[in-house]
């Protein structure tokens, strides 16, 4: 364990110097003074176990880190949800739903993930009920093949989003689709899905705020 107070990649300020020992007592017969020898001991000790204990705590950690990801995701009453804790439970709702991808800034399309305003995080999904005939030719991460989930700091900057959106709707019903705020959630669905299928994201889509 001391070995590591010669690493040349550890500085002299992180191991205590080693602990004097202190001169043996005798009693006028000889005799070793036994209190002096113990706290002696015990002094040596507690610098050894500075030095080189504490790493073992660090290599613990770092184990218990690299065990993999969380494989299930819990929404914590009171925290705003991500992409991803809102995707659980749109899906849980919703079977018909499947994930198709979570939006990064290389992947971004809109080029508005993370920009002032815009959305924190983002994910697309895909929906079983559109038919592939309607969707011919569209990417695979088009809101058109099922919908998407933006994320964002506030409920205001989602509200605008969705206003946003529906005006390019209400110009050009060509980019009809279905939009749900909840919180700081927005739930974009596909125009494909009828009213009663697209009912569905509306009532997961309440649950999250």
């Amino acid at each position: 364990m001391t070995t590591r107070c010669n690493n040349p990649v550890t500085t002299l300020t992180d191991c205590p110097p080693p602990a004097t020992i202190a001169p043996t007592n005798r009693t006028k017969g000889g005799t070793v003074n036994t209190r002096t020898a113990i706290a002696t001991g015990l002094l040596l000790a507690a610098t050894l176990t500075a030095c080189g204990g504490s790493s073992s705590s660090s290599d613990k950690a770092a184990d218990a880190s690299s065990t993999g990801p969380v494989t299930g995701i819990k929404t914590i009453t009171g925290t705003k949800p991500t992409a991803a804790i809102a995707w659980a439970a749109i899906h849980k709702a919703v079977p018909a739903s499947r994930f198709t991808l979570t939006v990064t800034e290389a992947n971004d399309g809109n080029h508005l993930l993370g920009r002032p305003h815009q959305y924190t995080s983002a994910m697309k999904f895909s929906d079983s009920r559109v038919k592939a005939s309607d969707v011919e030719g569209d990417e695979k991460d088009d809101v058109t093949r099922g919908g998407g989930i933006e994320v964002f700091a506030n409920h205001s900057d989602a509200q605008a989003r969705a206003d946003y959106i529906q005006a390019i709707v209400k110009a050009s019903p060509m980019f009809a689709e279905y939009d749900y705020v909840s919180g700081n959630v927005v739930i974009r669905v596909s125009h494909y899905l009828s009213p009663t299928q697209a009912a569905e994201y509306k009532t997961a889509a309440s649950k999250l705020g």
